[in-house]
């Protein structure tokens, strides 16, 4: 019997499997599916190069949400030889904005790391995860299952993984590179990654598709699972650039 083919799930800030929950029920079957886990690593190569040297061996079919696509940059940006394939969920490519934009995220941040500290992960996430999800999933049982992903973390993961995003690349300069099956998607109503980033992304990167998802904030593999799956479903049969 032929190896199942790799699909690496790389999730975002503070997130575990459960991110990829549906994805993981989609595709088990037809894939080998991996979902790494961060640990404390403080920069987004570390993470990178903890995923090449743990995956299945062979080409890889990967997607990135959120900073996991950060994730992702720079595993194409390392081997892209092994990178068969790249899906980019509500993620970005810019780097920390200069100047007072700049400060204010690093504000922003250190403030919810703050908070975690003084009183937990969960309080920290019902402050954050508001702004995460399309209005209508806020207090339902979605939103709780957030919550409790969120507070499975450690506060030491959580400042780790605001150092690596505060240290960022500016990828605008690989999009260009990436010759493989893209997909690029967005919660139509993320206000975390919004969708002009993802269509600049899909502008750049030859061959990408574009998918927006609607009634959606930026946790779309949680929220359309079906939409999220149907997209990369159709991702996964294009076939491979010549």
């Amino acid at each position: 019997m032929a190896a199942r083919p790799a699909l690496v799930l790389l999730p975002g800030l503070m997130c575990d499997r459960a991110v990829w929950a549906p994805q993981l029920e989609a595709f088990a079957a037809t894939h080998e599916c991996f979902v790494p886990d961060y640990g404390t690593r403080g920069s987004l190569a570390a993470m990178a190069e903890q995923v090449l040297a743990e995956a299945p061996p062979g080409p890889l079919a990967v997607a990135g949400h959120s900073m996991g696509g950060r994730v992702a940059f720079e595993m194409w940006a390392r081997a892209p030889g092994r990178v068969e394939r790249l899906a980019l969920l509500d993620t970005s490519y810019h780097p920390l904005p200069p100047g007072e934009e700049g400060e204010r995220e690093r504000a922003g941040r250190h403030a919810l790391l703050d908070l975690a500290r003084a009183q937990g992960l969960r309080a920290m996430a019902r402050e954050w995860a508001r702004g995460m999800v399309h209005a209508s999933r806020l207090g339902t049982p979605l939103f709780d299952a957030i919550l409790d992903m969120f507070e499975r973390g450690s506060v030491e993961a959580f400042a780790a993984q605001i150092a690596a995003l505060l240290a960022r690349r500016d990828a605008a300069a690989l999009l260009e590179t990436v010759s493989v099956p893209t997909l690029v998607l967005c919660g139509r109503d993320d206000a975390w990654s919004p969708p002009a980033r993802h269509e600049f992304m899909q502008q750049r990167i030859a061959g990408s598709t574009l998918a927006l998802i609607e009634r959606c904030g930026h946790m779309s593999t949680m929220e359309q699972p079906g939409a999220v799956n149907a997209a990369l479903r159709d991702w996964l049969a294009r076939p491979t650039f010549s």
